[in-house]
């Protein structure tokens, strides 16, 4: 997260326990604003339980969810009601992708837990021209802006969960079913592999250990 006491880091992580909220839906109507009104194709890699998916399908023609977890996708087939534009696979985000093309994809949490490069060529290959491609990514925090922002968010973070909550302790969110695995690449590392993959992508580092990508293909 950041480099922040030791003793201010388990308090943080105790009092997130206690008022989970989901770090990753926080940014879906962020995703939507960056996209068409209407589009035929959309892919979700790392799909989870299906919320994203559940909100770009009132949007396109068809969405296909893509996770690797079969529980997962079980929950988010049972949590999806029919008749949908939605569907969900299990599959292995590098290799077992819908061949598409499709006109919007979209990434969140989920990059870091693969090959970098590679994820973004896959991506690149199956995203049609004109297309858009939407990633909220981890980083590793490194420089003293990483930290401050990391800092930053602190509050605003306790504060939403308190809110979301209404002060009392809750269960974790649906979509959030597993920890997050810390990330291995710093935003320097994340910004200059991705521009010299997808030229003229657009990144930012966001609140909450966080940052967004953008790219829309020629």
């Amino acid at each position: 997260m950041t480099s922040l006491p030791h003793r201010l880091v388990q308090a943080l992580d105790r009092f997130n326990a206690a008022h989970p909220w989901d770090h990753n839906a926080h940014y879906h109507r962020w995703i939507l604003r960056r996209l068409p009104h209407r589009f035929g194709s959309a892919l979700d890699v790392g799909s989870g339980t299906g919320d994203l998916v559940r909100l770009l399908a009132a949007r396109a023609d068809e969405v296909h969810g893509v996770d690797s977890d079969p529980v997962v996708v079980s929950r988010a087939r049972a949590l999806t009601p029919e008749p949908t534009a939605a569907s969900f696979t299990v599959a292995d985000a590098l290799t077992g992708l819908p061949a598409g093309p499709h006109d919007v994809i979209t990434c969140v949490a989920t990059l870091h837990h693969l090959p970098f490069a590679e994820a973004l060529d896959t991506f690149r290959r199956h995203l049609t021209p004109g297309g858009t491609l939407v990633v909220v990514g981890l980083f590793r925090p490194q420089t003293a802006t990483d930290h401050l922002l990391g800092a930053a968010a602190v509050l605003p973070n306790a504060a939403i969960g308190w809110l979301k909550n209404r002060g009392r302790n809750a269960a974790p969110p649906n979509s959030m079913t597993a920890r997050t695995r810390p990330a291995g690449m710093s935003f320097s590392d994340v910004t200059a592999a991705a521009r010299t993959l997808l030229p003229g992508a657009r990144l930012r580092r966001r609140l909450f250990w966080r940052y967004t990508l953008t790219w829309r293909r020629p």
